[in-house]
């Protein structure tokens, strides 16, 4: 696994990375979108015109030198002039991602701006959203009018009838941005769909920021046996592959596993999840933590499950498209819709905002081997399971589920099986 490192990088490698995972992950088109890093030498590297993103390699990249002379195999993309735009108006950005998401799009096509206190980590991530109204692609006059915003201190612009363009200290960043915002607008899409998306107020935002994992003491030694070691890597296989499956995004989700007794390992906070390394993944032995490292803010509420639920022995929570229409809106997923889904996840409760919080009582009050899933709203999905790939496999059918709901919305009203029937399953899967 390639780790993103803008310190070791060069920035053709780091942009062929991130145009790689933008392409794949469906945010932009073969001929759509472009990136660019600029270098301490003021030097400008971007992605090409005309070169297929979903095979672009390293040399595809072109520089554009401080005094404006081209190197490369290809003319520079189209759009690089605002790129060159944004760095002249804004020194402390050093890298730019343009591109055509459809979400964000929707939301410029009818002029709005997605509002971002929909989840809680989005308003620290995005920041306030700018928006520059219509130029032509490619112009001057487009540039000035982006360049505009982002000396206003907007590091998120929306550009009418266009897309988006986000800036970023490095392209870590600036990628976490985009990909952050484009989850809020697919959000408000799909929770519109199935009702009325709620919003979290900057005082709720606020309390869960204040909510740093309350540091348990550090361990004096660590030991890392072969177990252990198998666990880090069960942990980083499942996180890389709900990345690559739209099932979490880098600035949101938490994978746990318990290892021996109630001990466990547990994901750090503030680390793009879709780059996590085994090294990264954090040790809870004995109520202490592995030395030097900081383990998810939500370390208290795994913990808690583990000791009340001897059956649990791994533990998701995290944000995925159709099942986050469920949380913003606080609709419930009757999931007796589909009996298959529900022989797995059997009735899905929402949890009130906060109650993920260390110290509250509602999810682990609520927990059972009857009820292994809670959709907490305004927040995440919470899963839980005995192996974790069983876990993940849970959580793909809950999502699976509400994008089917999702969907059926739109084409009716959704009925479900009768009492009856379900009593029926339960004592033919679930005796």
């Amino acid at each position: 696994m390639r780790k993103l490192n803008t310190r070791w990088m060069h920035p053709r490698d780091q942009i062929t990375m991130i145009i790689d995972k933008i392409y794949r992950s469906g945010l932009t088109t073969t001929s759509g979108g472009n990136i660019s890093i600029i270098d301490e030498n003021g030097d400008v590297w971007v992605t090409p015109s005309a070169i297929d993103k979903g095979t672009l390699r390293p040399t595809d990249i072109v520089c554009v030198k401080s005094d404006g002379s081209i190197e490369g195999r290809h003319k520079p993309s189209s759009e690089y002039p605002f790129h060159i735009a944004i760095y002249k108006s804004r020194p402390d950005i050093k890298a730019v991602i343009h591109a055509h998401p459809p979400a964000l799009v929707s939301f410029s096509i009818v002029r709005e701006i997605p509002n971002t206190n929909v989840i809680p980590q989005a308003k620290h991530v995005c920041g306030p959203i700018g928006y520059a109204p219509y130029e032509l692609p490619g112009s001057e006059e487009l540039g000035t009018v982006i360049a505009r915003e982002f000396d206003k201190g907007f590091n998120s612009v929306i550009m009418e009838n266009h897309g988006t363009v986000v800036g970023g200290h490095d392209l870590s960043d600036a990628y976490q941005r985009f990909e952050t915002m484009e989850f809020c607008a697919r959000t408000l899409i799909n929770g519109s769909t199935i009702g009325t998306p709620n919003y979290l107020t900057d005082e709720q935002i606020n309390e869960f920021e204040s909510q740093i994992p309350r540091l348990l003491p550090e361990m004096d030694e660590v030991e890392h046996p072969s177990d252990e070691r198998a666990i880090r890597e069960q942990i980083q296989r499942i996180v890389l592959r709900a990345c690559d499956q739209g099932l979490m995004i880098s600035s949101y989700g938490t994978v746990s596993v318990r290892w021996r007794g109630n001990d466990f390992l547990i994901t750090p906070p503030n680390v793009a999840r879709w780059d996590i390394q085994l090294k990264d993944i954090v040790q809870i032995k004995d109520g202490k933590r592995e030395p030097g490292k900081v383990p998810s803010r939500s370390t208290w509420l795994h913990q808690e499950i583990y000791k009340r639920n001897p059956h649990v022995n791994s533990i998701i929570l995290t944000q995925s498209p159709y099942l986050m229409a469920y949380s913003v809106t606080g609709e419930k997923m009757d999931v007796r819709t589909i009996p298959e889904s529900w022989i797995f996840l059997q009735d899905i409760p929402n949890m009130p905002f906060g109650s993920h919080f260390a110290g509250q009582e509602a999810i682990l009050n609520t927990l059972s081997e009857n009820t292994p899933a809670v959709i907490i709203n305004n927040d995440s999905v919470l899963v839980t399971g005995d192996k974790l790939l069983g876990t993940f496999d849970r959580l793909e059918v809950a999502e699976f589920s509400a994008k089917s709901l999702t969907m059926g919305a739109s084409l009716g009203k959704l009925v479900p099986i009768n009492d009856q029937q379900v009593e029926a399953l339960r004592k033919k899967f679930l005796s």
